[in-house]
């Protein structure tokens, strides 16, 4: 499977998560998944992709032109694979089209943003992949109270709730059994990545 995992990438946080992370793409690395991602290298993207070369596994980054024309942040230089995109909404679709599931990480605007896109196209039926919220640390808390508060007054339908599930630092296996689960019937596999 192609895993896309968005993140933060600022190298300031705990690193209580960075070892987390690290940590799951080991392993999801060692199951002989592929993890396509923002290309950064520091903060939980650079864990992500430090993960999955631990396990064995390649790695596909997609990052804007930009970003490392102005040196935005600091790039995944070890990565399979870098594909450089005009902007930020053809880097999304890049990983979007190409993702068998989803594992979003803690982040910020960026990673809130990719969240919501998937969900979104979900709800929208143009996709039918696994959304996995990873909560390290309680991290994803306030999310998951602005989604219930919204089904609850109205704003979202409750089945909006079923379209992702939240897992914690001890519900590793548990996420991995979900995002590992065969698609339905009327789904199928993205195409094979294409490393240069």
């Amino acid at each position: 499977m192609n895993i896309c995992v968005y993140g933060a990438a600022s190298s300031e946080i705990d690193t209580i998560y960075i070892d987390v992370v690290e940590k799951l793409c080991e392993e999801l690395g060692k199951r002989g998944h592929i993890l396509i991602f923002g290309a950064g290298g520091s903060g939980l993207m650079g864990a992500a992709a430090r993960g999955f070369h631990k396990g064995g596994s390649r790695v596909c980054g997609v990052v804007p032109q930009f970003f490392r024309d102005e040196k935005i942040e600091q790039l995944y230089t070890e990565a399979d694979n870098t594909i450089y995109t005009r902007d930020m909404g053809a880097r999304k679709q890049i990983m979007e089209e190409n993702a068998d599931a989803f594992i979003i990480t803690p982040g910020g605007i960026g990673t809130f943003d990719e969240f919501f896109q998937v969900l979104t196209l979900k709800q929208l039926k143009q996709h039918n992949k696994p959304i996995a919220l990873f909560n390290i640390n309680g991290y994803y808390y306030s999310i998951q109270a602005l989604m219930h508060n919204g089904a609850e007054e109205k704003f979202l339908r409750e089945d909006c709730l079923e379209l992702y599930r939240c897992f914690d630092e001890k519900e590793v296996d548990e996420m991995i059994k979900y995002i590992e689960a065969p698609p339905k019937e009327n789904e199928k596999s993205v195409a094979e990545l294409k490393f240069s």
